[in-house]
């Protein structure tokens, strides 16, 4: 790829005049970029093309003609040597400052042994000042048979250290004994609602607190400061932007990041990529208040939007089925808040006229919460409210046409399906995988479906999602022609759920998600074309070039 000086064309043709005049630029002034010989998946309904050319943060023209007849001796010309180009990857589920910081903290993911795990624990702990907390993990039973790890295991490499390592879904903490003792978990600490303190036969924690448990660790966790934040933050823009994605969707449970972000508001050089902050939907009143003093920030922090929770996850056996748990048939899940009071939220959110998410993952909240989302929108009235509902990952088939009859999206993370698809059936039976991780019935009931990862349950990579979406091939290999291979998408669509959806389910599908006049200019190049290359080799393909507001963020400057 090369860069390259041409002299200034004083006339436009008609067909580029027209579209650099469609985008709102005057016909004589030349373009800031032009990227050429590229192959261009727009993601729109126009063909394919092999040039596009920046003025300021707007796409200014698309097209070798239009693009050529639009450079000047000021221009920045790019050959992208063949080189496929895209809208930039919008995540529309992370938990963006936890992965990030992950990226400095101990990897249990791939810990295949008890020993192994308790060896990197203790290693990791030994690095630390006394009296610091172990967090990070990212672990996985399922990789040493199933067993839950236990405080035991660690406590004797960790006598100084506090250990939270969290399992990869984040809806479990492994904690040890200095851990528990303070956060006062003893055998006579009773299970808060929504949560399990999980404990042997005699009665005592054995380690491992679920879901509103981790809040009694939480809380005696000593907060990072504003500068470590800031560090943590910018590891992980950095990240994300090398993997072309150009936006992320930050659905928390806390007020950290947005205070972050808000506070780093308004600095590209801080915060180079966007962001679209949601916090707890119980503090809707909070949040309906920031809005009406400050509105909703700008495109490159965005808030007003709220995440809640109905249920737990399939892998820690708190996600809410109809039916009791094939492998624990006493259990049907956990409930994390009565779903009156849920609704209560929700109605209160939305008649505040606030973007609402809840994450649901079995089949009865799913189902329930259709429910609310029907009975709010028909309290309160006719709006443009884009209901999303996080993961949707374990639906009853006669659950799915209502996505689009309610006009909810299904807000979906596909890495999730090739690494629960190891062993899922354990969990539910075969019956219940009907409507399990079901992309394509929902794209084909012509549902609103976006993609995104949930790092760092998942990586953030979003070419590991569109591979796991196509091809749905389980991490242990055991399923090479795709787990439940009915619901594999097409590459167009996985593009397609990572840009235009994202940006419909964020409210800027006017001005991102698709590459074509007037838009704003945030794309990524890649060395392999996604779309017509075999999709076995999706995620050897390599990020060339981020761009975000026009400017390369990632990447070669040349």
């Amino acid at each position: 790829m090369t860069m390259i000086d041409l002299s200034r064309r004083s006339l436009l043709g008609g067909g580029a005049a027209l579209l650099v005049a469609r985008a709102g630029w005057a016909a004589n002034t030349a373009f800031d970029t032009a990227y050429v010989n590229a192959r261009i998946w727009t993601g729109a309904k126009t063909a394919p093309s092999d040039a596009i050319a920046i003025s300021g943060n707007r796409i200014a023209a698309l097209g070798s003609a239009a693009v050529r007849a639009g450079i000047g001796r000021a221009t920045r010309v790019v050959d992208l040597g063949g080189a496929f180009v895209m809208p930039g990857f919008i995540d529309n589920h992370t938990h963006f400052l936890r992965g990030s910081a992950m990226l400095a903290q101990p990897s249990l993911r791939d810990a295949a042994t008890p020993a192994e795990f308790a060896r990197r624990v203790g290693e990791a702990a030994a690095k630390l000042p006394a009296g610091k907390w172990l967090e990070g993990g990212h672990w996985d039973e399922q990789l040493w048979g199933g067993e839950l790890p236990r405080r035991d295991w660690i406590d004797a490499v960790t006598p100084n250290t506090p250990v939270a390592v969290a399992r990869l879904d984040l809806h479990m903490y492994l904690c040890n004994s200095v851990a528990l003792k303070l956060a006062g978990i003893t055998r006579d600490t009773p299970d808060p609602a929504g949560g399990v303190i999980v404990r042997d036969a005699n009665g005592e924690p054995t380690g491992i607190v679920k879901d509103t448990a981790k809040d009694l660790v939480e809380r005696v966790i000593t907060p990072p400061t504003e500068a470590e934040i800031e560090r943590t933050l910018a590891a992980g823009t950095a990240y994300a932007l090398s993997r072309g994605v150009t936006q992320v969707h930050v659905t928390e449970l806390d007020w950290t990041t947005q205070d972050a972000l808000h506070r780093l508001r308004g600095s590209p050089k801080k915060l180079p990529m966007r962001f679209y902050s949601f916090v707890p939907l119980k503090d809707w009143e909070r949040m309906a208040a920031l809005v009406e003093a400050e509105g909703r920030g700008d495109d490159w922090v965005r808030w007003g939007a709220m995440k809640g929770l109905v249920d737990g996850s399939l892998g820690s056996r708190t996600a809410l089925f109809r039916q009791p748990y094939t492998d624990a048939p006493d259990s049907h899940g956990i409930a994390l808040d009565p779903l009156d009071r849920i609704e209560a939220w929700i109605r209160g959110a939305d008649a505040a006229g606030l973007h609402v998410t809840t994450h649901a993952i079995g089949d009865a909240a799913n189902a329930d919460l259709l429910d609310i989302y029907r009975r709010v929108a028909a309290a309160n009235g006719p709006r443009d409210r884009r209901f999303r509902i996080e993961h949707a990952q374990h639906l009853d088939p006669a659950d799915i046409p209502r996505f689009r009859q309610q006009g909810v999206i299904a807000s979906v993370q596909p890495y999730h399906a090739i690494d629960d698809g190891r062993w899922a059936v354990k969990r539910i039976g075969e019956q219940r995988l009907n409507g399990t991780y079901a992309f394509r019935s929902l794209i084909d009931s012509g549902a609103h479906v976006t993609f995104g990862s949930d790092w760092p349950v998942a990586p953030i990579d979003p070419l590991s999602g569109v591979a796991a979406a196509v091809l749905r091939q389980t991490i242990d290999g055991a399923n090479p022609g795709g787990w439940l291979p009915e619901q594999r998408v097409t590459a167009a669509q996985a593009l397609h759920a990572y840009t235009a959806e994202n940006a419909y389910a964020g409210f800027q599908d006017d001005r991102l998600g698709t590459l074509k006049p007037g838009n704003i200019a945030d794309f990524a190049v890649l060395d392999r074309d996604l779309i017509r290359d075999d999709p076995a080799g999706i995620t050897g393909a390599k990020v060339l070039r981020t761009v975000v507001d026009g400017k390369e963020r990632h990447g070669a400057t040349g």
